[in-house]
């Protein structure tokens, strides 16, 4: 391993590996495969970038995501490892002229779209090169169990019936529950792999939800205190995503738009605006951003609710990838459940598959209520078992008073039961109100001891209350277009009177204040750092984090080093960067300083 950190040095920048990736890029030079599941920022392209650099021959990467696989050949041409692409944005001239350099060997990776793994021009190339090893980047998207379900992913285990000898095949994801880890090694048919999970809690981030607020209003206070601040703001629909972009751009706000209903033209345009930080922030579907490896994302803003977990996490990673602080908001409102169980009645998929998205969505849910720790509640959902709160989501700072709400529980525990566990949410609260609903007395309801026994409350309240009795585990919804409520053990107990329950008063409380990036590094300096950063970035036609991460800027405000030798010692600067860009740095930090 000692070659294999000097070349991580040489090439990226970085003394020792981070986390888990040690294990697995010491496993791919073994020829051992491998199934790593490391969160968004933990670098899991390092972990067959690396050994791929190494290893005699090409190697390929399988991804999905078009405009990542640019940024990434263009950051490993810039760290002097030669690479290309092969995907539908090439001309049938550049496809050719990529083919006849892959075949002459002028490359050491070439990332390729899993579309493209059939054809028969690519068959008839593999079988004239050596290619050591397969990556399978996102690779949650092979298992129709996952929540990014691609068919052309399967298209992978195929693939490798063509290349003699059988390469070492490496597959990464950030998000994959345990159905989903088997279903990745079934499907891509990997040998015995070395598995390797870091764990999913990002320690950089934190955590919001903000119920019943004005979303634009919300959204308009929340950018205005971060004016220089990246962000993207996520939503449902391409109604939405319009109105919103048209709402900011009014507001005097640089806001862009991606969705699927754009021109290929216009969604690249808006990338590329984004990615060179000409505009601030990006409203878009979940059609933007899987492959945006922009590092500098502060925030990200749900304005709608995700369809489950694992999409939400995935989109809401994609802040802070560069390791400093950044903040995800989910902006909840009740109907945002409609509109999903709409799209899931509106969807392909046999029953069994609608089943399973519906439980997806109560999970979902349950999120949005839950009074626990948020970070920890999503990585619990991955199998994780982490104990302890994070500290920095809206839950864990939340410092609201407790209080005891035992008698309200038992009261909602026990209509629950007395309407024989065969209602859902909102007919529950009725009974409970002592509405006059024709449904209620149609039922029969308003004769159970129940009825009206919390008449002094509001019914939107007494939904809220179930919802996080639900979320915390005391009641439990059917999978189903319109769940039930049934009681739980736990429930049981607070019925029998061994138990009590507590819970915070709902008051909303404004999730939307600034988080100062912790450390010492100078912002003047820094700020000059990235106009370096962005005019060589203009020069050379490149997004600026391709040059340096604004992690890397932040070491160098830090350290301030004077010469070669202490440029190198800061995070992220290899020695071919050092090369191009190294000189460039070293004389505005030097200009700063006043020193020689």
């Amino acid at each position: 391993m000692q070659q294999a950190i000097k070349e991580l040095k040489r090439l990226f920048g970085y003394d020792s590996f981070k986390k888990g990736q040690d294990r697995l890029v010491a496993s791919i030079l073994e020829g051992r495969d491998v199934l790593g599941v490391m969160p968004t920022g933990a670098g899991k392209s390092v972990c067959y970038q690396l050994p791929a650099a190494m290893l005699p021959g090409v190697s390929l990467v399988v991804s999905p995501l078009i405009s990542l696989m640019k940024d990434q050949v263009d950051a490993l041409n810039q760290a002097g490892i030669p690479a290309a692409l092969i995907n539908s944005t090439l001309s049938s001239k550049e496809l050719n002229d990529t083919f006849r350099r892959i075949a002459a060997g002028e490359f050491k990776i070439v990332y390729v779209a899993p579309e493209r793994l059939e054809s028969e021009r690519f068959y008839r190339l593999v079988q004239e090169l050596h290619i050591p090893l397969v990556a399978v980047d996102e690779a949650h998207c092979v298992s129709q169990w996952g929540h990014d379900f691609r068919p052309s992913y399967l298209a992978v285990g195929r693939l490798l019936e063509w290349i003699e000898p059988r390469p070492v095949l490496a597959a990464f994801t950030a998000t994959a529950t345990d159905v989903v880890k088997e279903d990745i090694v079934s499907q891509l048919r990997l040998n015995h792999p070395v598995r390797v999970t870091t764990g999913y809690a990002r320690d950089n981030l934190s955590f919001h939800v903000v119920k019943g607020a004005d979303k634009q209003e919300y959204i308009a206070r929340y950018i205005r205190s971060r004016p220089k601040d990246s962000g993207i703001i996520y939503a449902s629909t391409r109604k939405d995503v319009e109105e919103l972009e048209r709402y900011l751009n009014r507001l005097g706000v640089s806001a862009g738009r991606y969705h699927a209903g754009l021109s290929d033209e216009e969604r690249s345009k808006s990338q590329e605006l984004f990615l060179y930080d000409v505009i601030k922030v990006m409203v878009a579907t979940n059609a933007f951003g899987m492959g945006i490896d922009k590092s500098n994302v502060r925030y990200v803003i749900h304005y709608s609710l995700p369809k489950n977990l694992e999409s939400y996490y995935q989109e809401a990673g994609r802040a802070g990838r560069d390791g400093e602080p950044g903040e995800c908001v989910l902006l909840f409102a009740a109907q945002d459940i409609m509109t999903q169980k709409f799209l899931i009645e509106q969807g392909e998929g046999d029953p069994a598959r609608k089943k399973q998205d519906y439980s997806n969505l109560n999970d979902m849910v349950d999120y949005c209520h839950t009074t626990d720790c948020l970070q920890r509640y999503i990585v619990q959902y991955f199998g994780d078992p982490s104990k302890e709160p994070c500290g920095r989501c809206g839950s864990c700072t939340d410092e609201r008073e407790l209080h005891d709400i035992t008698l309200e529980a038992q009261k909602i525990f026990s209509c629950v039961v007395r309407m024989r566990q065969r209602f859902g949410i909102t007919m529950t609260a009725k009974v409970l109100k002592g509405s006059a609903d024709a449904k209620v007395k149609q039922f029969g309801f308003d004769q159970l001891p129940t009825y009206g026994v919390m008449k002094m409350a509001k019914e939107k309240d007494i939904s809220g209350l179930i919802n996080v009795l639900v979320a915390d585990g005391y009641l439990m919804l059917s999978d189903s277009q319109y769940p039930v409520l049934s009681v739980t053990q736990k429930a049981k107990a607070v019925l029998e009177g061994t138990e009590r329950v507590f819970h915070r008063a709902v008051v909303m409380k404004d999730q939307g204040s600034g988080q100062e990036t912790e450390g010492a590094a100078d912002e003047a300096l820094f700020e000059r750092l990235r106009q370096v950063r962005r005019d060589l970035a203009l020069k050379e036609r490149v997004p600026p984090f391709t040059i340096f991460h604004d992690a890397t800027l932040r070491d160098m405000c830090v350290r301030q080093p004077r010469n070669e030798e202490e440029m190198l010692s800061v995070k992220g600067v290899g020695q071919h960067k050092f090369a191009r860009y190294g000189e460039h740095f070293l004389r505005e930090i030097r200009s700063f300083t006043g020193r020689d």
